[in-house]
């Protein structure tokens, strides 16, 4: 058995960047590692150049993630479903870096950044071997964050507490059963027979800034794709 810390990432927009360079800034599906390690860096005020605080939250994490279903009443009294919905919006930046693809600063450039509405997810938390950063320092930050969270950039504010339970289970997908609502697309680190392995670039690279490497994941359920 083991311990799983449930988080509960709900707002009207979320953004979960994958891999890009200033032009086009699109979002997973569902959230990144890198992405949850910077909501949870956040709460627990870890700075960005702090490396060495950084390094020992990636090393004492592991996660997975499930794709909830949202629901609403329309007005005759039937459940239906909602649809994550995946929007473009148009920016222009200044002090970008040239064409996209240089390090030499520039005034403006345009930029297209991608968006999840009406997306909700679970995601359980569970210590690696030999964590420097135990869950009960993770709980306690996500209650009483230090800087203010929000769900992959800062325009997406969350609409709930990060925080839902803490239990225990005898692997990630026992613990997200346990949770409501059933069902959904688990996008789990641990390794699991007679499932499907997806491969995803979004594992931040402490000591190189921008860059990252692969991992596994093993799904659980169909996949979830936005409209």
């Amino acid at each position: 058995m083991r311990d799983y810390l449930i988080l509960k990432l709900h707002g009207p927009m979320q953004a979960w960047g994958e891999h890009t360079f200033e032009g086009l800034r699109p979002s997973a599906n569902f959230p990144t590692r890198s992405g949850l390690l910077g909501l949870l860096g956040a709460c627990l005020g870890i700075v960005r150049n702090d490396r060495i605080r950084l390094q020992r939250l990636a090393d004492s994490v592991g996660m997975a993630v499930r794709v909830d279903t949202r629901t609403m009443f329309r007005q005759d009294g039937v459940c239906r479903a909602l649809k994550v919905v995946k929007i473009t919006d148009y920016h222009t930046v200044k002090d970008a870096r040239e064409d996209y693809c240089g390090l030499k600063s520039h005034e403006t450039i345009q930029t297209w950044r991608e968006y999840l509405y009406d997306a909700e997810f679970s995601v359980a938390l569970y210590n690696q071997p030999n964590p420097t950063l135990d869950l009960d320092e993770l709980e306690a930050a996500v209650k009483r964050p230090f800087f203010t969270p929000y769900l992959g950039r800062r325009s997406c504010p969350i609409t709930r507490p990060l925080f839902h339970s803490r239990l225990t289970a005898p692997d990630a997908l026992a613990a997200l059963k346990a949770v409501a609502p059933s069902g959904g697309t688990v996008y789990s680190e641990e390794k699991a027979e007679q499932v499907r392995m997806k491969r995803v670039r979004d594992v931040p690279l402490i000591q190189q800034p921008r860059q990252f490497a692969g991992r596994n994941l093993y799904v659980h359920g169909g996949e979830d794709v936005p409209e």
